[in-house]
């Protein structure tokens, strides 16, 4: 699972990587604020996603990484962190936001898995990324507003989510991590999919990136700086 990514891109990169996809009258607006490079971003960290806006616009703005915790889980809990990885897009509670209006892209540079080859040292980090110089792409999100309590020390909030679908390793991910990678977009054409196809033919897109497009490019640290 997938707990730990990258975004090291200027804020400027973010905005113009998405001029592939958006027609002519169609805009970005950029709500973020101030958006530094982060080399770690763990759950429930604000970080950048590409989502539909009120206005019928798109809009670059900030959430927190973990969606709504389903309920089975919070019996005798007095905090719901949230749920950052989604790959049963058939149960019921993930199925109220795989809609159109949910819908989100996340960028990110590199993403790592937890070491499980043999003699791997404990909780060791692998960095994946489609080459050495880190390309802007997206996995393939969902995202809400929310109220809980996320932590006690912070009480009950409401708060923007987002969370990414999973499926199946490629080849690259598989040696390392057998259980899951993320949903990879990198084409503007699977993005234009994502944000606004019919639900069936945007989850089409929940497969694994094909084998050779990904590329082991650190290991061992908590951040991915470059």
């Amino acid at each position: 699972m997938c707990n730990l990514y990258s975004q090291t891109k200027s804020q400027d990169a973010m905005r113009h990587v998405f001029d592939d996809m958006v027609e002519e009258d169609e805009d970005l607006i950029d709500t973020s604020g101030n958006l530094p490079p982060m080399a770690g971003i763990f759950p429930d960290y604000p970080a950048p996603i590409i989502r539909h806006g009120p206005q019928g616009d798109w809009q670059l703005t900030k959430a927190r990484w973990g969606m709504p915790t389903p309920e089975v889980f919070l019996v005798g809990k007095r905090t719901a962190p949230g749920v950052t990885n989604i790959r049963n897009v058939g149960s019921k509670h993930w199925k109220r936001w795989l809609g159109v209006a949910h819908r989100c892209l996340v960028p990110f540079t590199s993403f790592s898995e937890i070491d499980s080859r043999p003699g791997a040292p404990r909780n060791h980090p692998v960095w994946f990324a489609l080459g050495p110089d880190r390309p802007l792409v997206f996995f393939a999100g969902i995202r809400t507003e929310w109220t809980s309590v996320r932590k006690l020390k912070e009480g009950e909030v409401t708060a923007e989510l987002f969370g990414f679908l999973t499926c199946a390793p490629n080849r690259e991910v598989a040696s390392v991590h057998p259980k899951a990678m993320p949903v990879i977009l990198t084409k503007p054409e699977e993005w234009r999919c994502w944000l606004t196809a019919p639900t069936a033919e945007a989850l089409r897109l929940q497969r694994p990136l094909a084998d050779g497009m990904l590329q082991i490019v650190a290991e061992g640290g908590r951040e991915d700086a470059v």
